[in-house]
């Protein structure tokens, strides 16, 4: 950002004052502010400083402005070289002209319009042309980023504007016939260029009827709403009675539970089975311990492989990443098959 001082000492005026309307209307505003919060009006007291010395802010209305308000002189000098909108110099007595410099109006031809000012003005922002009417500098977003390029001239904006409007622009100002603000090439507001792209007939809305339908008479106010009977009754099936205990004189339903069958030979099968069990654990025990043996084997031979002949490492390194990798991968099986 850049540094922002006061004009030199032998441009500024030995004194300021308010116009009486100005004064009235300063100590308006302070009005508005509860006691001990009048510090609240500096920016618009001194905005309204600026418009009555000829567009820019001395230090003798920042020592006023301070004085009215009863604030540090240092406080009010703060604002003033804070917000860019207050000029610290003399400009323009005619025009002076703020050109956006942002992404939208460089890419739309911002930079022409300053070219035009440079050859037009001076060639260096904040000066003076020859006749002291108009000056101009670049600033930051001001909002009209869809009708870009666009320039501001005290509190108006001129858009759309190109090398031969800008032209244009700054010979109105100084034969005193200004252009009227806004587009400079007819477009409405912050329409698309050429006119109206839709809604080109009119805009006519369609309705749909709607069927009539009975209506009852409203209730008035002092009537309370009754409520209906679906909103009192919720629909359940109805209980089941509790069943009753099953004996011999209340059988259950579908008769006498049947009794188990016990097949022939009871003591035989329990005994096939269980070394059939036995049988079946050993070789599980024996299929674990393949499972981890070939993962193992396969782990250490992959990475002693690509160790020793893709890297070019020595056999020392092969064999112990071999150990190291194949144990990883033996302890990833074991776990695996432990699940």
């Amino acid at each position: 950002m850049s540094v922002r001082r006061l004009a030199p000492k032998e441009v500024q005026p030995a004194s300021f004052e308010f116009t009486p309307e100005n004064l009235a209307w300063a100590k308006e505003q302070i009005t508005h502010y509860p006691p001990g919060r009048q510090a609240s009006a500096v920016i618009a007291i001194l905005w309204r400083a600026q418009e009555q010395q000829a567009g820019w802010v001395s230090e003798a209305a920042i020592r006023v402005v301070a004085d009215m308000l009863e604030m540090p002189y240092i406080r009010v000098l703060e604002v003033a070289t804070f917000y860019t909108q207050f000029q610290l110099q003399p400009v323009g007595k005619k025009a002076h002209i703020q050109v956006c410099g942002t992404t939208p109006c460089m890419l739309r031809g911002a930079g022409d319009l300053i070219d035009v000012c440079q050859h037009r003005i001076h060639h260096d922002p904040f000066h003076l042309s020859a006749d002291g009417d108009f000056s101009w500098e670049e600033v930051e977003c001001l909002g009209a980023c869809v009708n870009a390029p666009m320039a501001m001239i005290w509190s108006d904006t001129y858009e759309d504007l190109t090398k031969e409007s800008m032209n244009k622009l700054i010979d109105g100002f100084a034969a005193g016939t200004p252009p009227k603000p806004g587009s400079q090439i007819g477009r409405q507001f912050a329409a698309p260029e050429g006119g109206a792209r839709v809604m080109t007939s009119g805009g006519a809305a369609t309705y749909t009827k709607v069927l009539d339908m009975p209506k009852e008479p409203a209730l008035a106010d002092a009537e309370p709403k009754k409520q209906t009977e679906s909103a009192n009754v919720q629909e359940r099936p109805a209980p089941k009675p509790p069943a009753a205990d099953a004996t011999k004189t209340n059988p259950p339903k579908g008769g006498a539970p049947k009794e188990p069958k016990t097949p022939q030979g009871a003591e035989e099968m329990t005994r096939v089975l269980s070394m059939k069990f036995a049988t079946l654990s050993g070789d599980a025990a024996m299929n674990k311990w393949l499972y981890i043996a070939l993962h193992t084997m396969v782990a250490a031979a992959f990475i002693f492989s690509l160790q020793r002949f893709f890297l070019n490492a020595t056999l020392e390194s092969s064999l112990l990443w071999a150990v190291v990798f194949g144990g990883c991968a033996a302890m990833l099986a074991y776990k695996q098959s432990n699940r």
